[in-house]
């Protein structure tokens, strides 16, 4: 029986890393950690497929910061992540800052929504990691002065089969094509695509292939549950159920509009919620999530575009309150909860418009789901309330729909502007790494 990996030393990361790791609260590998990096340092090409909540970034992270601190004149421009959403690319960005905050690590994150020329700032210091979205990189790539990735040793492409959508796929063409061709590639996801396996052909040399998850899985401290209900009904089971299960809590929508519509439905009843969705400016995005992840408030109605990547320890609960038309969608969602080890709790609410999509995701992940146990006679006691919450929540949208702001109307975006976190980062002093 092979002996389970017991610290980072023994798989070969230097004593600065693993000390920054323990101040991080990393102190045993996980799985995808543990099979990758000794790969990864011996200067292998790898394909990680991994369960959401894995320590995916950890796994990236340290290989190359050690390389980084390896080389004899420590390179800017020495790695780049590249990532399909803005808000995960800030927290590799936070990550990778973290483990290299001893060692004067210097990083620069590119993401549409955010002022381009305060990043062009960031690129002329030499940062020596890039985080970014293939976009808005490659905007940077053709159109500022003195920037190019010519010296770059090694690329991550995370959640690589979202980085496949065709909304990616030509920037992300055009980046291979003027990055050196002797490199290291990562290629991370939580789920594997035909896609994917195309991608591993194009731009990696014999990788290693590190599989710590089943094709589609979920993992083993995710308890997973559904309510089967009538359309009508939904707002007040999903009342219902944030009533009985306190904790904070991720609401999925399908659309923009609903997400926010819940969030506002929810606090007129009392609930500390808050949306985040791609219609909101990237500053609102992030003072919401981050108000999420300080506890501040307990709810977030969130779109697709939470599902990925985002490290938040403290989710206890997912709902899906529209099942997702894509199964593979699930997984990510179910994904915010139970990480590291945790326990989490995964409810569905399905109507009988939904029942086909519910019963693909149970055939994508292999088994059948549990009902939830509620009480219908307390639910329906709750639909005068509800009813009335979301009427008055629907009139003040449509009051605000006809001011012609990005995202959101005036009043919905002081409300969240509220929740913006105050507060800029200090810059680390370099004690190491020399430009």
């Amino acid at each position: 029986m092979e002996e389970k990996v017991k610290s980072f030393t023994e798989l070969g990361v230097c004593e600065d890393l693993v000390e920054a790791c323990v101040r991080l609260g990393w102190t045993v590998p996980t799985k995808i950690q543990a099979d990758s990096i000794p790969n990864s340092l011996e200067g292998k090409d790898i394909i990680g497929l991994a369960q959401t909540g894995s320590g995916k970034t950890g796994a990236f992270a340290l290989p190359i910061i050690q390389a980084l601190l390896d080389a004899k004149s420590p390179q800017p421009f020495f790695g780049c992540v590249l990532s399909p959403t803005r808000e995960l690319a800030i927290q590799i960005a936070e990550q990778f800052e973290a483990l290299g905050a001893s060692i004067g690590l210097r990083t620069a994150v590119l993401i549409g929504g955010v002022d381009i020329n305060q990043q062009q700032i960031a690129l002329a210091k030499r940062p020596h990691i890039i985080v970014g979205t293939p976009g808005r990189l490659m905007d940077h790539l053709s159109n500022t002065k003195g920037f190019s990735l010519r010296t770059l040793k090694y690329l991550v492409l995370d959640e690589a089969d979202r980085l496949l959508h065709e909304d990616f796929e030509k920037a992300l063409d055009d980046i291979l094509k003027v990055i050196p061709r002797e490199r290291r590639t990562y290629l991370f996801s939580a789920t594997m695509t035909q896609k994917v396996k195309k991608l591993q052909r194009a731009c990696l040399r014999n990788p290693v292939k590190v599989k710590t998850a089943s094709k589609y899985s979920t993992v083993d401290t995710l308890k997973q549950e559904y309510l089967f209900l009538p359309s009508k009904y939904k707002d007040c089971y999903l009342v219902y159920v944030l009533m009985e299960l306190s904790g904070s809590t991720m609401v999925f929508t399908s659309t923009c509009e609903v997400a926010k519509l819940l969030a506002l439905m929810l606090r007129n009843l009392g609930f500390r919620a808050v949306p985040i969705n791609g219609k909101m400016t990237q500053a609102k995005r992030l003072g919401a999530l981050n108000k999420f992840k300080a506890g501040e408030c307990s709810i977030l109605t969130c779109t697709e575009l939470a599902s990925r990547g985002h490290d938040i320890p403290s989710v206890d609960m997912v709902i899906n309150y529209d099942i997702p038309a894509n199964s593979k969608d699930y997984i990510h969602r179910v994904g915010r909860t139970a990480r590291a080890g945790r326990s989490g709790v995964a409810i569905s609410l399905v109507n009988q418009y939904e029942l086909e999509r519910f019963i693909k995701i149970e055939n994508l992940i292999g088994k059948k789901l549990p009902k939830y146990a509620a009480e219908e006679e307390e639910v329906l006691l709750l639909f005068e309330r509800v009813t009335e919450a979301k009427r008055i929540s629907q009139m003040k949208m449509k009051e605000s729909g006809g001011k012609k702001r990005k995202g959101m109307g005036d009043d919905e975006g002081e409300e969240i502007q509220k929740y913006l976190r105050k507060g800029n980062k200090n810059g680390n002093k370099s004690k190491r790494l020399k430009r």
